[in-house]
């Protein structure tokens, strides 16, 4: 049985590398995959954490699926904005986009 330490560990290096990339990089895939990365870090930390005590439960996989959805939802509205960018702009460059600046 693997412990819940190598979990977290696992999620947190997950999570670091996700963040990095959110805050590093400028192409918007790769910030988008990031996000994912990061979300990816919770569900491991949720199905870890309803695994242990007396009494395990699946409210952390019920939770986990919620996420995957939102996930999915978050995927298919920023792929939607990124093309619509791609199309307006010519470019998907963070730093060019400046619509909602003043």
């Amino acid at each position: 049985m693997v412990s819940l330490n190598l979990f977290l560990a696992l999620a947190a290096i997950l999570f670091c590398i996700g963040l990095y990339g959110v805050l590093t990089r400028r192409h918007l895939v790769i910030i988008l995959v990031s996000i994912e990365l990061m979300l990816n870090a919770v569900n491991i930390n949720l199905v870890a954490f309803s695994s242990i005590g007396p009494f395990a439960s699946i409210t952390g996989q019920v939770f986990t699926m919620f996420v995957i959805t939102v996930a999915a939802a978050e995927a298919a509205v920023g792929l939607a904005i990124l093309i619509a960018l791609y199309r307006n702009r010519s470019s998907i460059d963070v730093i060019k986009q400046d619509l909602l600046r003043w």
